[in-house]
This record gives structure tokens, sequence and C-alpha cells, in this order.
């Protein structure tokens, strides 16, 4: 990321999304299949503490906040566990707050300690890159998916289904049908999109489908493979689709 900062001082990208670390992984426990298992997804995951999660968040943020153009937006996911930290740093660091998304998963699991009300949401935060910036928003598309009328801020989808983890799960994986959502609302045709936090590509694979061009990170080899798989799957599934685009650029 420093090196396209230094390469592109205007910022380079149209959007950005961004599933971070929440910070789960720290011994306790979830519903998973029916039955209970501990959270841990990886050491990436694990809390350092709340100053130094929160000094994580400042860093990756202030750099994507740099790569944004200077009309573009930031979406990042997060629960109670990280994203009000999310919001604190893009307060900070001067972005513009558009909207906070309520996405519901309409099956969660059940919580198994009965000593909280089941966790069923996720935030999105939509956030401009700062109080100059004209920020687009395909309001027409959105007010046609929703039946003629306004889209509200609460969403209500699925947890990513079983053909999209044939080639693999990715822990914190979210729905093709969120990410394609997030990109009609915000970019246009032929726009370039970056995941920090690419994970199983589920942006890149939603970009594509979209006719817009993708940039990803990612750390852990297991997951560029799951990504890597994923793209040429869908590329070649759908060659037809990507050959107009190809054409049409």
């Amino acid at each position: 990321m420093d090196i396209l900062i230094g390469k592109y001082p205007d910022g380079i990208f149209d959007m950005i999304f961004a599933d971070p670390p929440y910070f789960l992984s720290n011994g306790g426990i979830t519903c998973h299949a029916g039955k209970m298992t501990k959270v841990d997804k990886g050491e990436w995951d694990k809390s350092k503490g709340v100053n130094e999660n929160h000094e994580f968040n400042l860093s990756w943020l202030s750099r994507c906040q740099k790569l944004l153009k200077p009309d573009g937006t930031i979406w990042v996911s997060g629960t109670h566990h990280v994203i009000y930290s999310v919001g604190f740093a893009m307060q900070q660091l001067g972005m513009k707050i558009l909207n906070d998304i309520a996405w519901e998963k309409p099956n969660p699991p059940p919580n198994l300690s009965c000593r909280y009300f089941t966790h069923s949401t996720e935030t999105i935060i939509w956030a401009a890159k700062n109080k100059h910036s004209k920020h687009y928003f395909n309001y027409e598309e959105m007010r046609r998916l929703n039946n003629g009328k306004q889209m509200k801020t609460v969403w209500t989808i699925p947890a990513p289904n079983g053909d999209e983890k044939r080639f693999g799960k990715h822990p914190t994986q979210k729905p093709l049908q969120l990410l394609e959502r997030i990109i009609l609302a915000s970019t246009k045709k032929g726009d370039l999109i970056f995941d920090p936090f690419a994970g199983s590509s589920t942006t890149g694979i939603a970009a594509i489908k979209l006719n817009r061009f993708f940039v990803g990170c990612e750390l852990e080899d297991e997951y560029i493979t799951l990504s890597i798989k994923r793209i040429n799957a869908f590329i070649k599934e759908n060659k037809n689709i990507y050959n107009l685009f190809e054409l049409s650029l």
C-alpha cells in the first residue's frame, strides 16, 4: 500500500471495501454446524488490547484514505468488537461518514451461553475520503432493487451459500450478494476497487461480475490460493460476459 501511495499521491481507487480483523479469537465459544466450537480464526484475529487494536485501525485506514481518489468512498464491516474503533478512526482522519448499514443475517448461530441476545447483525460503515468529496451514489438502482422505494440502512442478506464455498472456506467470508449491492451502490462500470483484507476475494468476484476492476491484498497463502481458484472459475464459467467486458473497455 505504501508503494502505491508513493506512486499515486492523489489516489487511485474509486472504492474500497475492507473486512478487517474483528479481534474475536480470544478463547470464546460459538456454535458451528450445531456444535459448540472455540472462536479461533487465526493469530491475525487475536486482540492485542484496546489501544494497539485502535492504532492498527488508524494505520490501515489512513493508508486507504490516501489511496482513494478525491471523490472515492470506503466501506468497512465489523461487529461491536471493532466497528466503534473504526468509526472513531475515520473521524480522527477527517473522513465523512455517509451511512451505517445494519447487515441482518436471517439465520445466525444461537448464543450458547444464553446470557446475551443472539448476535444477528454486522455494521458496515460507508464513508467518503473527506468532507470535500462528492461521492457517487446509484440512487435509482438501489431504489429499483427495493421495489421502487428508497432503500433503508437495514439489509437482510443470508450468509454465503455452499456454492460460494465450494473451493474452500474462509472464516469471515462475506456473501456475494452483499458485495454486489455495495459495489452497485457506489461505483460505475470500469471503476477500480480495492480490498486490503481480500480473504477469499468475494469483493473481486463481485467486481468482475459487475464489470469493475479489482485489486486485493492478502497475507495468508491459503486464502491467496483460494482466491485464485474462485476468480479463475468465475471467469471460466462466465467467459462470454468477461470477453464482452474486455471489448467494451
